[in-house]
């Protein structure tokens, strides 16, 4: 079966008024790979940090709200930010799509952009992502938007919590060789 075009997305910044989309996107069957649902003081110290890294312009990162044309409200949420990954200095990404809107394409079209805000930062040259080895749509997020898998990891997430992931890579400057 043919995939249809990639839907037209927005990436727009994170602000105070997106904790509502916070708890939206911290339903069950958007946590499963994660975890689970994180309690109300937990999702009001990420809103916490999502606002603060939006703010931030050293080139650490930011976190967006997913939009469609046509919506009222957010569709999902996706970022960038930094972290060390093997003794290297990456960006990560991360997302949920809301469950109505899953199926899309969407979140392969905001990976795509969120990709181009973390290559335009001409910061680090990597973006990885690690969904759970047991999130096909994830993985295929992953491959649609160009990563490259490498391989099987373990992160802890939520902290404490080992969970076994893929290694996904892009190469936001492939021109450095």
């Amino acid at each position: 079966m043919e995939r249809a075009e990639a839907p037209s997305v927005t990436i727009e910044p994170w602000s105070d008024s997106d904790l509502e989309l916070l708890r939206r996107a911290n339903a069950p069957e958007l946590m499963d790979h994660l975890g689970g649902p994180e309690s109300e003081e937990q999702l009001i110290g990420r809103h916490g940090r999502y606002v603060a890294l939006s703010a931030d312009r050293t080139g650490r990162g930011r976190m967006y709200r997913i939009a469609l044309p046509g919506e009222a409200g957010a569709v999902g949420t996706i970022g960038f930010w930094e972290r060390t990954w093997q003794g290297r200095e990456v960006y990560e990404t991360g997302w949920a799509v809301l469950a109505e809107f899953q199926g899309r394409g969407i979140a392969s079209a905001a990976t795509a952009a969120v990709a181009g805000q973390a290559r335009a930062a001409r910061k680090h040259r990597y973006l990885h992502a690690y969904p759970s080895v047991d999130n096909a749509a994830s993985n295929g997020v992953c491959r649609r938007a160009g990563f490259l898998l490498m391989g099987e990891c373990e992160i802890e997430y939520p902290p404490g919590h080992p969970l076994l992931t893929h290694d996904w890579r892009l190469d936001l400057h492939p021109e450095r060789g």
